[in-house]
């Protein structure tokens, strides 16, 4: 994962200062070029709070950084069009307190499968490159932009452990497995290899530059699927991509 981030880094440096020494045009189409950093913050949820998930223990930032080269052409008044790729972490690491939640954890070597009323922590990274396809509009100052993106996971997890509970085995009538707050005593799960690579959604966002060169920019996006693979049923709920992100960008032409 380490070797990945960093051809990345350098694979976007790279384009960068290519960008830097043109004279403002990409292969003859004007286009006008920036950089960007930022932070995504966001999860991987259900389209509105199930009955299963009763409340959110804890919710911890994780190293959601977002860098990237982005290309703007204007194309009739204030329309535009904008390209880009980025290299980003779309992560998450949360607690929260269910009841009746369909899951399936590991205890003491044994695979359990059935209804869960505790804790569940839920652990995930998905390192990607996303290309943004965007039409803007120049409103003032601001540049609004909106279109779809494609990303690609170079790599992901998805973990964690449920905890302080009980599982009822197969059906709510099932036999009950209680589950601990240690390590040892409560049931771990890892859904890593049903994680999809390639993640299709849609985003809105809005540049503003408060200096010549240096602005800031914001974001909302949300996936068209889950994070998980169509045929993965485990978990009851589709689990969608929704993360927000704030930054800065840079005109370097």
């Amino acid at each position: 994962m380490k070797k990945t981030i960093i051809t990345a880094i350098l694979v976007l440096a790279a384009l960068v200062a290519q960008a830097a020494k043109s004279d403002s045009t990409f292969l003859g189409m004007g286009f006008r070029f920036e950089g960007r950093v930022g932070y995504n913050i966001g999860g991987t949820a259900p389209m509105g709070m199930p009955a299963t998930i009763r409340a959110l223990n804890r919710f911890s930032l994780t190293p959601n950084i977002t860098f990237g080269l982005g290309a703007y052409k204007p194309i009739y008044g204030r329309w535009g069009a904008k390209v880009g790729i980025t290299f980003e972490n779309k992560g998450m690491d949360m607690d929260a307190r269910v009841k009746n939640y369909h899951m399936e954890i590991v205890k003491g070597g044994e695979v359990l499968a059935g209804m869960f009323t505790g804790n569940v922590v839920t652990r995930v990274t998905q390192w990607m490159f996303t290309v943004p396809l965007q039409v803007t509009c120049d409103v003032g100052k601001v540049r609004l932009r909106c279109g779809p993106y494609f990303s690609y996971l170079t790599g992901s997890t998805f973990d964690g452990w449920a905890y302080d509970g009980h599982l009822r085995v197969d059906d709510p009538t099932g036999a009950k497995v209680m589950l601990g707050h240690d390590e040892g005593e409560r049931g771990e799960y890892d859904f890593s290899d049903s994680m999809r690579r390639l993640q299709i959604g849609m985003g809105i966002g809005a540049d503003w530059y408060f200096m010549r060169k240096f602005g800031v920019w914001a974001d909302l996006n949300m996936g068209f699927h889950g994070v998980h693979k169509s045929d993965f049923r485990t978990i009851e709920q589709t689990l969608y991509p929704i993360y927000g992100a704030v930054g800065i960008t840079y005109k370097i032409r």
